[in-house]
């Protein structure tokens, strides 16, 4: 396998249709939306789901969400602690921060991808506290246009706690965007890729996991078909710097709406100017 040797840049396209693609906890999670009434899903949200998708594939994953965990730990000291080369550098007197990173970029798929801050304490040792910085650049995605958000109240037909009268517990809200196309952007830096061993065979599992990103993704808050990738678009530049900055090729990318007010992805527009010798492959989602 050989390290990442050229730029990438990358979009992708996606709708939601009744469901609430990214809950914000301090709003009653309510979809997010920013102040001028856009949607909005966090980056953290979309490295999970692209995560989700690596672990799917059979990679090594460390941070695992704890309804999916391909192993017994319960944390990622224990989990870093099973590597046995990394024990002995968290057991030593005199710890190595790049030895250290080396071998979690390597062991990990998401740490030599995203980064990871490593700060655990002495137990013996000296403990370490290592920052890795990952080649994976990934935006919030926004909205092409404001959201509406509708909201219901819901009830259980049952008491949590046994009583004649029905609990406080028992009534509830629940949020959803009725319709809503979303764009987001992201790169693949060849400087951090050469520093965390980030391969072109890795930036090809990325790709991969961009165009089934709402596979096994299934929740009350979306259900299966609620959440679909129309398209990735997936820019490799001939050199490590790249043809053109990462900002003009995602601006390259224009989405609109035709209509007032949109139901269906059929009533945008996506248009892609062509920049002179970097090619782009568009991949539709499944």
């Amino acid at each position: 396998m050989t390290i990442l040797d050229h730029k990438i840049d990358f979009a992708v396209v996606l709708s939601v249709t009744k469901a609430n693609p990214n809950g914000d906890p301090l709003n009653g999670n309510r979809p997010r939306q920013n102040y001028d009434g856009y949607g909005e899903i966090s980056d953290v949200a979309l490295k999970r789901k692209i995560r989700n998708r690596l672990q799917d594939f059979g990679e090594s994953i460390f941070v695992q969400s704890n309804d999916r965990k391909s192993d017994s730990y319960n944390s990622l000291r224990e989990r870093a602690d099973a590597n046995v080369e990394l024990e002995k550098i968290l057991k030593a007197k005199v710890s190595s921060n790049d030895e250290f990173a080396r071998i979690a970029c390597k062991e990990w798929f998401d740490v030599r991808s995203f980064g990871q801050v490593f700060a655990f304490k002495a137990d013996k040792g000296s403990g370490v506290s290592v920052g890795v910085r990952g080649p994976v650049s990934i935006h919030t995605a926004t909205s092409v246009s404001p959201i509406d958000i509708t909201s219901m109240q819901i009830t259980k037909s049952v008491n949590s706690e046994p009583g004649k009268d029905r609990g406080s517990d028992t009534m509830g809200m629940k949020h959803r965007v009725d319709f809503g196309v979303y764009v987001f952007y992201g790169s693949i830096n060849t400087q951090l890729a050469e520093k965390t061993g980030f391969t072109n065979e890795d930036a090809d599992k990325i790709k991969q996991a961009l165009v089934t990103l709402f596979e096994n993704d299934v929740s009350s808050a979306r259900p299966d078909g609620s959440m679909e990738v129309h398209k990735v678009y997936w820019w490799e530049h001939s050199s490590k710097l790249g043809q053109y900055s990462s900002a003009k090729v995602h601006r390259s990318l224009d989405v609109c709406q035709t209509v007032e007010e949109p139901k269906a992805i059929d009533e945008y527009d996506i248009n892609l100017t062509e920049l002179e010798g970097l090619k782009v492959e568009i991949i539709d989602g499944l």
